[in-house]
């Protein structure tokens, strides 16, 4: 299936829209994850841990988008957006959501 954040597919014309599909994660932030990203910030650098959770998030709305894509019979999604939310009372709490257009191509 082609993702593409482009609103068309070179080379291929969309034959039918079949709705806008979502990918959602929310994914909680443990504390050791919050411990080391606390020293990060302190003495500087990238937090590799929040990195890490924030990548798998992504690439888990992606596969999520898809798959519901691939449900309604779509060879490809168009328009992907990626949002990107801290929820919570402490935001500890990640939320990734992915949304874009199902569509056929002929």
């Amino acid at each position: 299936m082609i993702i593409t954040t482009t609103n068309s597919v070179e080379g291929r014309q969309i034959r039918s829209y079949l709705g806008i599909v979502f990918g959602e994660v929310i994914s909680g932030i443990n504390f050791v994850k919050d411990f080391t990203a606390e020293l990060t910030n302190f003495f500087g650098g990238r937090s590799g841990s929040y990195e890490e959770e924030l990548t798998r998030a992504r690439e888990t709305a992606l596969r999520e988008l898809e798959d519901r894509a691939a449900r309604l019979g779509a060879d490809a999604v168009v328009g992907i957006k990626m949002d990107y939310e801290v929820l919570g009372s402490d935001n500890g709490m990640l939320m990734v959501t992915a949304s874009g257009t199902a569509v056929t191509l002929s």
